[in-house]
C-alpha cells in the first residue's frame, strides 16, 4: 500500500516570476477519496469548481510514484492559463514534498517540454 502523499483538502497558492501562473488566487485541493486535484478560483465574488487533474498512486521498486492521468478544464474557462496554473500548482507541490510522478497526459507532456526545470522528479516510466 501506498501512503498519500498529499494531505488531504490542503491547500496551495502560488505565482511565479516568470508567470506559469495567471491566476494567484487559484487554489490548489487535493481530494484523496476521488483520486485528483482540484482547482478552485474565485469567479464574481464565488468559489468556483475550474477543473482537476486525476492521478493514481504507485509503488515503484519501493519509491512512491504519482502517475499524472489527465487534465480536465471547465470548458467556461478555456484558453486562459487555468490549465497550466493547474499544472504549475501541483507539480510545486509534488516538488516541495520530494515526489517522483510520471505522466500519461498530452498537456502535462507538453508543459513539461517547455518548462523542463519540472523533470527534475519525472519517474522514468
Amino acid at each position: 500500500m501506498v501512503r498519500h502523499p498529499l494531505t488531504k483538502r490542503r491547500t496551495t497558492t502560488a505565482s511565479g516570476p516568470e508567470q506559469k501562473n495567471v491566476h494567484p488566487a487559484a487554489e490548489l485541493v487535493i481530494d484523496e477519496d476521488r483520486c485528483r486535484a482540484e482547482l478552485w478560483d474565485t469567479i464574481d465574488g464565488e468559489r468556483t469548481f475550474i477543473g482537476f487533474i486525476g492521478y493514481a498512486l504507485e509503488d515503484r521498486g519501493g519509491i512512491p510514484v504519482t502517475r499524472l492521468m489527465h487534465t480536465i478544464i471547465n470548458e467556461r474557462f478555456g484558453r486562459q492559463g487555468y490549465a497550466r496554473c493547474l499544472v504549475t500548482l501541483l507539480l510545486d507541490r509534488l516538488i516541495a514534498e520530494d515526489r517522483r510522478f510520471t505522466s500519461e497526459c498530452s498537456y502535462i507532456d507538453h508543459y513539461l517540454k517547455r518548462y523542463p526545470e519540472y523533470r527534475k522528479n519525472q519517474a522514468v516510466s
